[in-house]
């Protein structure tokens, strides 16, 4: 059969430039795309690891800036803290200074009442003692007629309230 003779003929010169095409095509794409490509894939590769690089110095940074906040955060707080102490003993310091102002004040006018409260009690006792002199000189007068003097009814008097 011609057509079967022919095959080998027409396929094996298809083949023969099949081959030559690929060998082409595949040192063609060797020596032309291919360091394109791993040329794209490594700046790929360190453009991703300078942004690594920076997020990680960003990283850093932001730590220290966490920290010195951290660090005023505290010293402020210290701060007010030792402020709020200062004003609160001020504060007590004041209110005492007040307390022994009023107590002493207090004081004062308790000792100028008791001076007063003694004059008047003595002021009175003084008068209780003529009053109950002239009194019991009237009775021993009324009662048994008798004439006592002054003098002797107040040492009666004195006797008998010291008892």
């Amino acid at each position: 059969m011609p057509q079967i003779d022919q095959i080998a003929e027409i396929y094996a010169s298809q083949l023969f430039w099949l081959v030559i095409v690929f060998a082409l095509l595949y040192f063609g794409i060797g020596k032309a795309m291919l360091p394109k490509i791993e040329k794209t894939i490594e700046d790929r590769d360190a453009r991703i690891q300078g942004d690594l690089a920076a997020a990680e110095a960003a990283r850093a940074q932001a730590d220290a800036a966490e920290e010195a906040y951290l660090a005023k955060l505290n010293e402020s707080r210290a701060a007010a803290q030792a402020e709020m102490a200062a004003a609160k003993h001020k504060a007590t310091l004041d209110a005492e200074a007040k307390v022994k102002a009023a107590d002493a004040e207090v004081q004062a006018r308790a000792a100028e009442a008791e001076a007063r409260l003694a004059a008047q009690l003595a002021e009175a006792s003084a008068g209780i003692e003529g009053v109950a002199a002239d009194a019991a000189q009237e009775i021993v007068a009324r009662v048994s007629g008798l004439n006592v003097d002054r003098a002797e009814a107040a040492r009666a008097v004195k006797s008998a309230l010291a008892a």
